[in-house]
Order: structure tokens, then C-alpha cells, then sequence
């Protein structure tokens, strides 16, 4: 009898599992090698096994190797960082186990760096997540965890409004400004706030640490959008838009629905390139198409990688900055995107170092996007504020002790809300479903335009779902939920009844709920009451208040009577020329006489104030 696609997945998992379940001396190289394996070919699946079997019987591996983070790390005094983000990524590419396309910019950057396959958002879509990242802080603690704050006000009858987060928090781009960096933003923000002018030195398609002053050391995000769901829709083609990064000198910017036909986009892998489909989607030809969507776009995406590392090098740079590359949560397929399972929040991330320190090697520890934000700080030698929630991975502020657990949360999506928590350690997820009255999907009519989706609704109402694709579509949710990641890698089989796992299950309820309190989250609270909450019980959304001009001694001095608000100025001089870029007012500072000051102040998630200005005399 033949062996089809499916039949190849249940042999592997089987073979996989009694691996797991019976080379106890190696158990620890069985759980990373499950970790990666899920969604590599049949055929290397099986030799790879085969090795680890041989392997195991050799000894453990170098844990120095596994852990790659060792204290010989030099990141130099003020490194430039450079940030590639890419949107809706899973673990697609060969660097992390799936060998379906080339990636050579991101092979390259593996090779020459330190893969991290263990990296966890806080939200399974990417506003939210991208809060925590700018913030180092958890969206439910601030205010961001519904997905959008500033849209969908006539779908939920709200106001407008932005995250509030504690007076002396600030993004952390603009502490490194504070700090002598020259940072850029091109181009997506989405913070669930309207982001401070003083937050970047140019946020915009054509922003690039090309325009900084010369020597000046850079914190410069390149967002990369190929990947997005919306890169599945019909009719295909990739956006006209991400020629922006590397046609020097173009300056056609445009933004929405514009695509390239499909005959005109490039074709990086044959149509009917065979892929392992996901259990939990059914194996049609619209979802094969779409898969093929998805490959199509992660290699356009690589190819834009390439173009920005190409500048670096063709500047002398790349020797003297830290890259990052991850995405901003995971895959963007139904029951991926939005969902707090793993296919919704782990993304890959990859990191070279000056000099291709620690080359080739794996870091295996749990990291959480509010990671990123101390991280930066500790890098450059700033010790991280207290109230930021995550931890430094790297820099003089590492932290003494690796992450235990990662948390994530799920609120509102467009018109649709529900609330879920969850808690993972590096082998079982906790799930708590605070309204498990209500089924899991959600009618989210951005996710309904990619084809699969619709595949989906079909064969649903059909009634030609397997159980397993059935799940997602119940009428309720189990109120908890316990997975074991390694063996039920797309957490299907849920364990939270079974006596065998009690244990478990109570150390991750307690851990739930310390984070819970510890970082002040109301699971299922009304939008309304966190809306009236943020704003202090006001009715309509607080705004800063202009900032006070006061000059003394040839000394001029900026304040803000908004608590927590921050300060950006412009100084034009006596011809009229105006700086492009807003300033941080740090400290008082001698503006030359005959000059007009403008500044304007701003509190995150408060309208910002009036601008004023002033003649120095």
C-alpha cells in the first residue's frame, strides 16, 4: 500500500515519540532535536532520528555548544544594532528544521551567528506583541492587549484610545537616543499608542542609518511585510512596496492594495513543491496553494534580507553591529495567527555578533519578546528600569538565571473578543480559557479572505473535517488546558484531566497566577472599565500638557506638568531652517540668541500637547 502525506506524519510522530519515551540516558538532546523536528521532511526526519539514536550512545553533547551565550562574548563599547522584523514567521526556513526552500541571507546569517529556536511572543498577533517588544513590558499590564486600540471603534461601540504605561516608562528607542544613538524605524510602528516624536530620529519608508551623523552609533529596525497573512490572499502578488529597501534613491513610496500580477511576481520554488501540511489543516489544493503562498513569500523576504546586509558590508559595518532577525509572532495560517499556541507565538530569531563570535551555534533558552527591550540596554551597558518586565539575555545586565516560563495573553481581535491566558516551560503549555463558553474560532473577517480559511468554513459545514481539524471549530473550550510540546507539537491531545500530569498542572496554575498579579492583569475585564481605567475615569482621552519655556543664565529650560510626559524640541535658527529631526529635552541648554525654540510634550497613550514655540532673545 502506498504511503501518503498523512500516513508519513502519523509514522513520524510514533517513531518520534517512542524515541523520546525510551533514551532516558539522552532525553535531553531527544526534547531539542523534537523541538525542530516537526515539520522536516519524512525521509530526514528518519535519518536524523537514526543519528540521534547513534548519538546518543556517544555521550551527552557539548552543553556550551547548546547554550552558545558564554561569558568570552564581546559585544564592544557602543555596537550599532540592527533590527530585520518580519511578520507572521514560523520556523520556515532550513536554519530552524525545515528544509522546503533556500534561504541564503538567512543561512548565512545562522551560520555566521546563534540561532534561537525557543523564542516566544506575547500575543499571537502583532500589535500587542509589538508593545512588549518597544516597551519591555506585557501588553495586559499596560493597556495593549487588544487588538486594535485605535480601530474598529464602530465594531465595538468604544472610543479610540492608547496603551497608558507607568509615568517613567518610555520606548526604549528613545532611551537610547537619551544614551547618543541615532535610531530609525522604517517603517511600521502599531504599538497600540501614537508613538512620541522623540521616540526615533526618523520613523518612515525611507529611514536608514545612512542619514545619522558620521561615527554616530545607530539602532536602525528594517520591517519587512512580505510575509504578512495578507500575502495569501487572491489575487497573489508581492506589494510594490518592498522595493523601498534596497533601489537606492526611490523615493515612489506608496502604501495599501498595490501588487505586483502574478506573472510579474518572481517565482523562488515550483508549484508543486510538496510540503508537510500542518494536522490541524486539511489537505486540498487551495491549502497547497496557499502553502505554496507562504515558502514564496519567506524567499522574496530573504532576498530582502540580503539587500539590507549587502548596505551594511558596502559601509564597512557589519563587523561593528549586532543583528537581530526574528518575527514579529508566528505562522499566519488559521489556527496560527492569533492563536497562543505555538504556532501563533514561537518565530525564529537569529543573532550575529561582531566578528562571527559564537558561529553556528544554538542557544536553546525560553526568551519572551519583553526580553528585548532590557536586552538593548544591557547590550550598550544601561541597566535596565524596574519596570520593565523582562530580562536581559546578553550584555553586562544579563541576567544571573536563564527564563523559566514564557506568558502570553489573547483579547480582542478586530470586532471579536475572548480571553485566554497562558503559561509555558520549556516542554508543557498551560492554557486557562476565562470564557470557555465560547468556541475558539472567531469570525475574523481579515483572516476569512485567505483561501484556506474558506477551505475551512467548506469542509465544516460539509461536515468533512477530520477530528482533529474539527477541534478549533467546537462550541466550547475546555476551561483548561495542558499540552506536552515536545511529544504533541501542535498541542492537540489536551492533558489537563489526566491524573498523570496533576502535578504539572498545579505548578503551572501557580505560575499563572503570580504573573497575573504581579504584573496587575484582570482577565475578562470589560474593554470600557480598562478604557475608564487608563484615562483616570475620564471620558475622553487625557492630553498632555504644553510644555513651559523658561530662559535664565543663557540657559533655556523645558517642563511638562503631565507627570511621566517627554519633551521634544526643534531649534530654527535666524535663516528660518528647521532641523527634520525633534530632539529630547534632557536637561537645560543654551539655544543661540535670535533662534524661535518649538517644542511639544507627550505622555504615552495621552493625545500629545499643542505645539509652542518662543523667540530667544
Amino acid at each position: 500500500m502506498p504511503i501518503n502525506i498523512k500516513m508519513k506524519k502519523e509514522i513520524r510522530t510514533i517513531i518520534l515519540t517512542l524515541i523520546y519515551s525510551t533514551l532516558s540516558s539522552c532525553k535531553e538532546e531527544v526534547k531539542m532535536y523534537l523541538r525542530e523536528v516537526n515539520i522536516k521532511p519524512f525521509l530526514l526526519s528518519l535519518f536524523l532520528a537514526g543519528n540521534l539514536i547513534v548519538g546518543c550512545q556517544t555521550g551527552p553533547k557539548n552543553k556550551e555548544k547548546e547554550n552558545a551565550i558564554a561569558s568570552s562574548l564581546q559585544l564592544g563599547e557602543r555596537p550599532n544594532i540592527l533590527w530585520l522584523v518580519t511578520e507572521d514567521m514560523g520556523p520556515y526556513i532550513p536554519s530552524f528544521g525545515d528544509s522546503t526552500i533556500v534561504t541564503p541571507n538567512l543561512s548565512r546569517l545562522a551560520a555566521e551567528g546563534v540561532v534561537y529556536p525557543n523564542l516566544y511572543s506575547t500575543s499571537g498577533v502583532c500589535a500587542p506583541s509589538r508593545a512588549a517588544i518597544i516597551m519591555g513590558m506585557y501588553p495586559s499590564s499596560i493597556g495593549a492587549n487588544h487588538m486594535r486600540t485605535t480601530s474598529y471603534t464602530e465594531v465595538t461601540g468604544l472610543p479610540s484610545y492608547g496603551a497608558v504605561p507607568p509615568t517613567q516608562a518610555r520606548m526604549v528607542s528613545e532611551l537610547l537616543r537619551i544614551n547618543g544613538y541615532y535610531c530609525s524605524n522604517n517603517y511600521k510602528e502599531d504599538y497600540q499608542f501614537e508613538a512620541p516624536k522623540t521616540a526615533w530620529d526618523e520613523s518612515s519608508p525611507y529611514a536608514h542609518w545612512r542619514n545619522r551623523d558620521e561615527n554616530q552609533p545607530f539602532f536602525s529596525v528594517f520591517n519587512f511585510t512580505e510575509t504578512h497573512e495578507s500575502g495569501l490572499f487572491e489575487p497573489y502578488g508581492f506589494r510594490n512596496i518592498e522595493t523601498r529597501h534596497y533601489h537606492e534613491g526611490d523615493r515612489s513610496y506608496k502604501w495599501g492594495g498595490d501588487r505586483m500580477a502574478e506573472e510579474e511576481t518572481t517565482i523562488h520554488l515550483p508549484k508543486d513543491t510538496d510540503f508537510d501540511i500542518p494536522p490541524y489543516l486539511p489537505d486540498s489544493p487551495k491549502v497547497r496553494r496557499d502553502m505554496w503562498k507562504l515558502y514564496n513569500n519567506v524567499a522574496e523576504m530573504d532576498k530582502q534580507v540580503g539587500a539590507i546586509l549587502k548596505q551594511l558590508e558596502e559601509d564597512g559595518l557589519l563587523e561593528n553591529t549586532i543583528i537581530f532577525f526574528y518575527g514579529d509572532h508566528g505562522g499566519p495560517l488559521p489556527r496560527e495567527k492569533r492563536l497562543i499556541y505555538d504556532s501563533g507565538l514561537n518565530t525564529p530569531m537569529i543573532l550575529r555578533f561582531p566578528k562571527k563570535q559564537l558561529a553556528g551555534t544554538k542557544d536553546t533558552q525560553l526568551l519572551s519578546f519583553v526580553d528585548f527591550a532590557p536586552t538593548l540596554l544591557s547590550i550598550i551597558g544601561i541597566e535596565p528600569p524596574s519596570y520593565m518586565q523582562g530580562q536581559a539575555f546578553l550584555g553586562e545586565y544579563k541576567a544571573e538565571s536563564e527564563r523559566k516560563y514564557i506568558h502570553a495573553a489573547a483579547d480582542r481581535f478586530d470586532g471579536f473578543t475572548d480571553a485566554i491566558r497562558a503559561v509555558r516551560d520549556d516542554q508543557f503549555k498551560y492554557i486557562r480559557n476565562y470564557r470557555p463558553e465560547q468556541g475558539y474560532y472567531l469570525p475574523v473577517e481579515y483572516r476569512e479572505r485567505i483561501p484556506t480559511m474558506q477551505e475551512l468554513l467548506r469542509l465544516r459545514d460539509e461536515g468533512n473535517l477530520d477530528s482533529i481539524q474539527a477541534l478549533w471549530f467546537r462550541e466550547q473550550k475546555d476551561p483548561e488546558e495542558l499540552y506536552d510540546c515536545l511529544t504533541d507539537p501542535h498541542e492537540l491531545h489536551n492533558l489537563a484531566q489526566n491524573p498523570d500530569y496533576s502535578e504539572k498542572i498545579e505548578e503551572l496554575r501557580a505560575e499563572m497566577d503570580r504573573w497575573l498579579n504581579e504584573i496587575g492583569d484582570v482577565p475578562n475585564l470589560p474593554e470600557a472599565e480598562l478604557i475608564a481605567n487608563l484615562w483616570n475615569g475620564a471620558k475622553t482621552q487625557p492630553i498632555t500638557s504644553a510644555p513651559n519655556i523658561t530662559s535664565s543664565n543663557n540657559k533655556t529650560t523645558l517642563e511638562c506638568a503631565t507627570d511621566g510626559a517627554s519633551i521634544g524640541y526643534k531649534i530654527i535658527d535666524k535663516d528660518g531652517t528647521t532641523p527634520k529631526v525633534w530632539s529630547v529635552y534632557q536637561k537645560p541648554f543654551e539655544v543661540p540668541a535670535g533662534s524661535v525654540l518649538i517644542a511639544q510634550a507627550y505622555r504615552i497613550g495621552f493625545v500629545p500637547s499643542e505645539i509652542v514655540e518662543t523667540k530667544i532673545e
